[in-house]
């Protein structure tokens, strides 16, 4: 049996299907990374190669030293992984210090992982340790809803959870912990990778202002579900300030509170706080 048709990457690549037709992977852009399982590993070992060379990733993660990933390649087109995974996805071996890497499997005409590798792998490295193991995947994309709120919200963390939590009942049970935000910064290189990995300390969900966004979960179905949960929030905000700068009902906080209890999430106080934009 192929690579190709083991279950783990046959998800991946129809998640970078489904982000590409919603309009979040123009072009080259956006990124997506997973952490294999043991036994993902064990599948596709006939198939890996270990002659090519490391790189430095640019940061240290030493408690990724020995992972696998499969990831996207830098300057693939996200509409092109379902025709042709070989040439635009990738699986990587970080080495035994954290520091580097090298392609195992995957980019057969070339390239390199994706640009965003150091925030991906930095993104990974916290949740591995946070979540006990949990965690595996790293998704970016650019949603057209949430990005276009960074221009009219105040980029901060408490004003941009509250907004999107009061957009829809469930939000605040999908992403009870919040949001947050990194002020625009050159992605790919090791500033913006720290600024996340921090963020990624509190949230699963961080905002790129100007840029998109970056989520992690469990798996693909969480992770993916949770950037749609966050969009669909934010194409309802853009919505509501396009037919007026005033709210005549929301869901308040005390509806929050209520919400916290019945579905038993704890909501953070500093963002039960009423923000304004």
């Amino acid at each position: 049996m192929s690579l190709i048709k083991e279950e783990f990457i046959r998800e991946f690549i129809d998640i970078a299907n489904e982000g590409y037709r919603k309009g979040w992977h123009e072009r080259n852009g956006g990124n997506f990374s997973y952490r294999l399982k043991s036994k993902d590993i064990e599948c596709i070992k006939p198939y890996l190669t270990y002659d090519k060379p490391f790189n430095k990733i640019g940061v240290s993660v030493p408690n990724l030293k020995g992972e696998y990933f499969l990831v996207t390649g830098s300057g693939k087109y996200f509409r092109n992984i379902p025709r042709k995974p070989e040439e635009n996805i990738a699986v990587i071996e970080i080495d035994s210090t954290g520091d580097n890497y090298r392609i195992v499997w995957g980019l057969s005409k070339g390239g390199r992982p994706t640009s965003e590798l150091p925030t991906h792998l930095m993104n990974h490295s916290v949740k591995k340790d946070i979540t006990q193991n949990k965690h595996r995947v790293i998704y970016h994309c650019h949603p057209a809803n949430i990005i276009a709120l960074t221009f009219v919200l105040s980029l901060e963390d408490a004003v941009f959870t509250r907004e999107l939590w009061e957009m829809a009942t469930e939000c605040p049970v999908v992403f009870p912990e919040g949001i947050g935000v990194v002020d625009w910064m050159v992605p790919g290189g090791r500033d913006i990778a720290v600024a996340t990995s921090r963020l990624m300390e509190k949230y699963n969900v961080v905002i790129w202002a100007h840029h998109g966004i970056f989520a992690s979960g469990q798996d693909f179905d969480e992770t993916f579900g949770l950037v749609e949960t966050v969009e669909k929030s934010a194409e309802i905000l853009v919505k509501v300030l396009s037919m007026s700068n005033e709210k005549r009902q929301t869901i308040t906080t005390e509806n929050l509170r209520d919400l916290a209890k019945d579905f038993n999430v704890a909501l953070p106080d500093e963002f039960l706080k009423r923000q304004c934009f």
